[in-house]
């Protein structure tokens, strides 16, 4: 059965975007980050090469590539499961970088950027 992590004394939030959460646990030693739908845990070295991948990645050759794709996410991030890959946009790959910078950006969200349906009873 899957556990439900909970924010922990000793874990501490280094940065946060529009979709996203990056943190820290001192007890595990883990990096925490969710971004839109996925979670991931890694260790310091596994965030480092994720971070080294995200900056390596083409997103010119992938939209080209890809281009005749009934999906929408053009740029492709493999998992190490058969069969599973992730799929993002430029925009997303552009914050999942800023999040991951471990530098705290927060920034004042806009009227645009705000995803709510509002409904006036």
């Amino acid at each position: 059965m899957n556990k439900i992590i909970a924010m922990c004394p000793s874990q501490s939030i280094l940065n946060r975007t529009k979709n996203g959460t990056l943190s820290f646990c001192h007890h595990s030693k883990l990096f925490h980050f969710a971004f839109n739908n996925l979670c991931f845990e890694l260790y310091e070295w596994e965030l480092e090469k994720f971070v080294t991948y995200l900056d390596q990645l083409d997103v010119g050759y992938w939209e080209t590539e890809l281009s005749d794709s009934l999906h929408q996410r053009k740029i492709p991030i493999p998992t190490n499961t058969n069969h599973l890959m992730i799929l993002i946009n430029a925009q997303e790959l552009e914050e999942l970088k800023q999040l991951l910078t471990q530098k705290k950006t927060f920034q004042l969200l806009g009227t645009a950027d705000i995803d709510y349906a509002f409904m006036e009873n």
